[in-house]
């Protein structure tokens, strides 16, 4: 990775946007953004430059296509060590895009909250999918951010290696967008999939309801004491938009939870169930 100059910043959860804009900023690091993003910064007097500036091109179909443009992805996919593709950049006006920090449309809040079918429809995310992947495929040299819990780190990381975020840290983040991205387009084939009458067309009627292909998005709620035996580490994961482990029930009081623990809280649960 070439000492980062650039950054695109988009991002739905403002969380710790200040500080991370602040410290790129005292790194020299110019800041791009977008939509709400861009009036966030502005009103804070942050430097930031609009992506509209960027790709002479403005936001059209009410903010549905900002960033789709060469000049955005050009940026993020070339290959820092192909001289080729630097001449590319070059040739055609382009500058890298070193960071990418993007997470992506409240979806699955929407749903919980009863939206209607075209108010979903519309916090189906593009650009920012479309920027993660794009940045988690080129990690080699671009450092690509989707939890604002990471913001910090990936400052340090700057500063530390004097623009350079390491490798090890790069395909750790790239890893997580990955994971992220496919959470969400999970989240969103579950919800259409419920809002979908008709079969599929290449269900055969033998298969009954079942589809062909089905995407389950986790979210992990715990890291247990221990698994099934004191030796083995375990997590517990509920499925993404549902109602979490046990329906939402929370431990009260004592020591964290082992695999038995809930085995047995599970067990008390049904019991009380059935009266």
């Amino acid at each position: 990775m070439l000492p980062a100059r650039r950054a695109l910043v988009s991002v739905f959860d403002k969380t710790g946007l200040d500080e991370l804009a602040r410290g790129l900023t005292r790194l020299g690091i110019e800041i791009v953004s977008t939509g709400g993003t861009l009036k966030a910064l502005q009103e804070k007097k942050i430097p930031v430059v609009a992506v509209s500036d960027v790709t002479g091109f403005p936001e059209i179909l009410e903010g549905r296509v900002k960033t789709l443009h060469p000049k955005i992805h050009g940026g993020i996919l070339a290959k820092r060590s192909e001289q080729e593709h630097l001449d590319a950049l070059a040739h055609h006006g382009i500058d890298r895009i070193d960071l990418v920090v993007v997470n992506l449309y409240p979806f699955r809040e929407t749903v919980a909250r009863g939206a209607s079918f075209a108010q979903t429809i519309e916090m189906i995310d593009v650009g920012g999918p479309t920027m993660v992947r794009a940045a988690a495929k080129n990690f080699d040299g671009v450092a690509v951010v989707v939890e604002p819990a990471d913001y910090p780190r990936v400052i340090a990381a700057l500063e530390q290696g004097q623009g350079v975020v390491p490798e090890p840290l790069r395909r750790e983040l790239a890893l997580k967008a990955f994971r992220h991205t496919a959470a969400y387009d999970a989240a969103i084939a579950e919800w259409l999939g419920a809002q979908t009458a008709t079969p599929e067309p290449e269900r055969e009627e033998k298969d009954g309801p079942f589809p062909m292909m089905e995407a389950l998005g986790l979210r992990r709620e715990m890291v247990l004491r221990y698994g099934e035996n004191p030796h083995q580490g375990g997590a517990v994961y509920s499925v993404t938009g549902g109602p979490g482990v046990f329906g939402g029930f929370q431990a009260l009081q004592g020591k964290e939870l082992s695999w038995n623990n809930l085995l047995d809280a599970d067990a008390a649960r049904k019991m009380a169930g059935l009266f």
